[in-house]
């Protein structure tokens, strides 16, 4: 078993193969955080001290003992109102104005298989693979309850943590903040590892040294956004991608988020996530309950790399849902950069039989096929074909499309509606707005208010109806801004904005219903929506809107601390690129794109006899190793933030196989040669290098490793296969 609990230290122990959670519900029915890292055997309640800590409240259970504080204990679920000056993963407002909530344990319960949540994504796994701990604490005077639901991944190393927060009692309060995970930590020095960004520059490496005092971030836009992504990581001072310990947070939600990491007077470290707290305001009433969003934790001992491969294989293996969770992803040429608005039915055809020369699996159609839309000014909402654009109907279209060998794709928008169009007129009240005032317009567009039910299935009844006029085998779901007019009548704007993403799950959950072979691809301007909550129901994400290539290494690296390379939707797009201006050699641009689902974003037609013979070269190369790139261990092997080059490589499970990749970022004169080492292999197996037939120990390509050829050229790239071949001895 995972869970263990001693009924007579009342001490539940979380283990999974390589860490230990440990919490105490000590003699006051206070649930504390005794330990989590690396794993350890017998009871850690003795790391547990008490002092008097002037100006630390002490609270009435306690008499007169000055030393029992909640302002300096570690505790599993802190509460606003008890004498804790820090910051609290729960701040309920009674109904007489009060901002109290004094939560004590009352029972637990602990079941086999993985806990799901209502309404909301959450980690899965069968019976043998998770166990699941419930702890139920309750408030003895407004009644509130709340249920903290922990399951326990074994063999992955994961443990995910929710809350379930009902009203027992006969009186409204309000939820002011909820966190669903909350860690504290007695001691220790820790960098705080967050990835931030931009629209076309997303989830930048950032790491910073924790000093007293907070560090938070989040989003306030509706969304997981661009701007902030909900995964982060407190690691060790001392912490790097081979060695020191590492926590990982990751939240699967997509919307408004926050995440702190508070160092107090002592020097101790709370560490939490859940929803943005500012303008959260979500009322229950009797017997109704709040479902906090669950986070996955995991901690690594090894550092970050060995962080991540975890976080890889649960979101792949236990978040990722439906036949292309685990199946190969097709090769995909987009119509964006290839037209953008302009182009018709024969220009569609068109495109589908320059990607079956070239050995392109699919085409999708992208924006401008539907209602008046020339441009991006009018027509979202309008989900009607728009036949005279197409020179045919759709099933026409697609049949064309198909009888080329190629499939067909597509893309929308349903959360967004445009004031120009047929649907805004008729339903102005839809868009979500503030009675009174002019709207909050995004990129032209408004959005629509899908936490109404009668929006989300008129929307869904048009979609589907455009679904079914033929063989679609892949969506590309967008949504291109963020929230604001966030307005609820009763003036509880976080209910709101929380029924707003519960409605785009209910919505995604019943397309994947209906058509269950159907990719879903996520989209929010590119990665400004890339999160676990969103990858239970689209198994990949456009990366960025960024495609330049070397701009993608670093959107790519920081993706990589957390999602799989399976979730990561990149492409070789067209030169000068459309972001950057950049040039880049189409080499390069495929061995980027590799490190993701991989397609195209251009015109065939522009391209010349070599470059589409260039292609049909790397399209089959991709192939080959496709099985690798998407399910193999991802190892970082550079920064592109700090070293000349970016390099990575993907290898088998049984590190029998390696594909390792190489991109130079600088070129100078007279420049030094750079060493780079591969991680992961055997090391006393020989691995022959597959182009050139050389032979290398396992353990020298570690721990020497291979010089980059130092060349004349800007964004050289190489791509290296290595196979296992025998025990180390005989080199050629």
């Amino acid at each position: 078993m995972a869970i263990h609990y001693q009924q007579e230290h009342r001490i539940f122990t979380l283990d999974t193969k390589n860490t230990t959670y440990q919490i105490k519900a000590d003699c006051y029915g206070t649930l504390l955080h005794v330990y989590y890292g690396a794993k350890v055997s017998g009871n850690m309640d003795y790391l547990l001290t008490y002092y008097d800590r002037g100006f630390s409240g002490n609270p009435a259970d306690a008499g007169q003992d000055r030393t029992y504080s909640m302002d300096i204990l570690p505790q599993e679920y802190p509460c606003a109102g008890t004498g804790d000056y820090r910051s609290t993963a729960l701040v309920i407002r009674n109904a007489d104005g009060s901002e109290c909530c004094n939560l004590r344990y009352v029972s637990y319960k602990i079941t086999k298989g993985k806990y799901g949540l209502p309404k909301l994504p959450a980690v899965y796994a069968s019976e043998d693979e998770a166990e699941t701990l419930e702890i139920l604490l309750e408030d003895s005077v407004s009644k509130v309850q709340v249920r903290l639901l922990y399951g326990v991944l074994e063999e992955k190393d994961i443990i995910t943590r929710s809350a379930i927060i009902q009203n027992c009692g006969t009186d409204g309060v309000v939820v002011e903040k909820a966190a669903s995970a909350c860690l504290d930590f007695l001691s220790g020095d820790y960098d705080f590892i967050s990835f931030y960004g931009r629209h076309e520059m997303e989830r930048n490496f950032q790491r910073a040294g924790l000093m007293h005092g907070s560090y938070v971030i989040g989003s306030r836009r509706g969304t997981s956004s661009h701007q902030y992504n909900p995964a982060v990581i407190l690691a060790e001072r001392n912490a790097t991608e081979d060695a020191g310990g590492c926590y990982g947070m990751a939240f699967v939600y997509s919307g408004n988020f926050m995440c702190e990491a508070e160092k107090d007077q002592l020097g101790q470290v709370r560490f939490m996530m859940g929803f943005q707290q500012d303008s959260f305001h979500y009322p229950l009433g009797q017997g109704e309950e709040l479902v906090v969003p669950e986070t996955i934790l995991s901690y690594s001992g090894e550092g970050l790399g060995r962080l991540s491969r975890q976080y890889h294989r649960c979101i792949r293996e236990n978040i990722c849902r439906g036949v292309y969770s685990r199946k190969a992803r097709p090769v995909l040429i987009n119509s964006w950069e290839a037209a953008y608005f302009n182009f018709t039915g024969d220009d569609i055809c068109k495109l589908a039989g320059e990607a079956a020369e070239l050995g392109i699996d699919m085409v999708v159609m992208d924006d401008g096929w539907f209602g008046k839309r020339e441009d991006d000014n009018s027509g979202l909402g309008d989900w009607q074909v728009n036949e005279e654009k197409l020179g045919c109907t759709l099933g026409e279209l697609i049949e064309k499309v198909n009888k080329q060998g190629v499939k067909f794709g597509i893309w929308i928008e349903p959360e967004m509606v445009s004031e120009d169009s047929n649907l805004y007129q008729e339903h102005p009240d839809w868009a979500i707005c503030i009675p009174g005032r002019s709207p909050i317009r995004g990129r032209n567009q408004l959005v629509l208010d899908f936490s109404r039910e009668e929006v989300r299935e008129y929307i869904f009844n048009q979609i589907c109806k455009v679904l079914d006029q033929g063989r679609i085998e892949y969506i590309k779901w967008d949504m291109n801004r963020s929230l604001a007019d966030v307005y609820s009548a009763e003036g509880h704007t976080g209910k709101m904005a929380y029924g707003y993403v519960l409605g785009v799950y209910d919505f995604l959950d019943k397309l994947i219903q209906r058509y269950p072979d159907l990719l879903v691809e996520g989209c929010s301007g590119g990665g400004g929506r890339f999160d676990a909550g969103m990858l239970y129901y689209t198994p990949q994400i456009w990366c960025s809107d960024n495609t330049d290539a070397v701009d993608r290494l670093r959107i790519q690296y920081g993706t990589s601390f957390f999602y799989p390379v399976s979730a990561v939707g990149s492409h070789v797009s067209a030169v000068p690129n459309h972001q950057t201006g950049r040039t880049v050699s189409l080499h390069t641009r495929g061995v980027a794109a590799m490190a993701g689902t991989f397609g195209y974003e251009l015109n065939p037609e522009k391209l010349s006899a070599k470059e589409k013979e260039e292609i049909k070269v790397q399209i089959q190369q991709y192939k080959k190793y496709a099985e690798l790139i998407q399910t193999g261990e991802y190892y970082r092997l550079s920064s592109p933030f700090q070293d000349a080059y970016t390099a990575w490589m993907f290898l088998s499970d049984d590190a029998g196989h390696a594909l390792l990749n190489i991109v130079m970022q600088e070129v100078h004169g007279n420049m030094g040669v750079s060493y780079v080492k591969l991680k992961g292999l055997s090391r006393d197996a020989v691995y022959e290098d597959v182009e050139s037939g050389r032979c290398y120990s396992g353990a020298a390509l570690m721990e020497a490793g291979l010089p980059i050829p130092v060349e004349y050229g800007e964004y050289l790239s190489y791509q290296m296969e290595f196979v296992k071949k025998r025990t180390a001895g005989n080199f050629l």
